[in-house]
């Protein structure tokens, strides 16, 4: 902590401020690090990689555009890939889209309305954040049988559409929001519906944000419940159909590594078109008239 000077103003300590800078700077390349070596691998031979695993080293020697050559040239492949590719774009977009629709909904009955039960539901909805997926697997598994939904995207989407953990996101914001907005509607003649979709919801950007990068990382990565689900390849999303490319007989760490790094661009571009409203506070002045 700072102190105080003579004009009340709060002067900060040096060294702390240095220990920060210097704490963040080394938390930031551990991060950093795995993503510019997959990078830098991906203009490197699949055998350098198992030769040297993955290194930020600059060799250009070594270094070319084959992979990304492999990648977007017509061959079988490459249709593979973007197979994938298109498949988990549907499906991220589908569960994202429903998923934050349908926790938005859930959220907003349990912040904004009185009722018996109420701290039960919502004590019921957190308890299924202490169940681990490998307990709910087969009995999920056994359920999209007996509904006929194996094999199918329905199958992968449905299970994971109201998650817990969006909810209570959501929940904690909501009840942050002015209860006045609800009481000026309502003398105004809004309906419920549309305090709920056309006041409410508007506020509640920064966390549609929040939640909507974090369930499409979710999504996007998701790998042991569509692989439990599909059968046939042409259905596999794209970490699956990677793993596939590593096999006894033979491994492609051409195409894996460059098809690796090609995928994390949606998940960047999500980030780039939602960061704004991440960090805006949507409620600040909202009853000040």
């Amino acid at each position: 902590m700072g102190k105080k000077n003579k004009g009340g103003m709060v002067r900060r300590n040096p060294f702390a401020s240095i220990l920060a800078t210097l704490l963040f700077a080394v938390l930031g390349f551990l991060v950093i690090f795995p993503v510019l070596a997959g990078a830098l691998a991906s203009f490197r031979p699949g055998v350098e990689l198992l030769r040297r695993g993955l290194s930020i080293n600059l060799n250009f020697s070594t270094m070319n555009l084959d992979n990304w050559k492999l990648l977007f040239t017509k061959n079988a492949s490459s249709q593979k890939y973007f197979m994938w590719f298109k498949n988990s774009m549907v499906l991220t977009l589908v569960t994202v889209v429903l998923t934050l629709i349908i926790c938005y909904f859930v959220a907003y009955g349990l912040s904004m309305y009185e009722y018996r039960l109420k701290n039960l539901l919502f004590f019921l909805v957190i308890a299924t954040m202490m169940v681990p997926f490998e307990i709910l697997m087969l009995p999920l598994y056994r359920e999209m049988m007996s509904l006929g939904l194996m094999n199918t995207a329905a199958g992968v989407i449905l299970p994971g559409l109201c998650g817990a953990s969006t909810i209570f996101f959501f929940r904690q914001y909501m009840i942050g929001l002015p209860k006045e907005l609800l009481d000026a509607a309502r003398i105004d003649g809004a309906t419920e519906y549309g305090i709920c979709v056309k006041i409410m919801l508007p506020i509640t950007k920064p966390a549609f944000a929040s939640m909507a990068i974090l369930s499409t990382m979710g999504a996007w990565n998701n790998m042991l419940w569509p692989m439990m689900v599909f059968r046939d390849a042409d259905k596999f999303t794209l970490p699956i159909g990677l793993n596939t490319l590593l096999t006894p007989y033979g491994n492609d760490y051409d195409l894996l590594i460059a098809g690796s790094m090609f995928g994390i661009i949606p998940i960047f571009v999500v980030f780039l078109c939602f960061q704004r409203y991440f960090i805006e506070g949507m409620t600040v002045g909202a009853v000040k008239g």
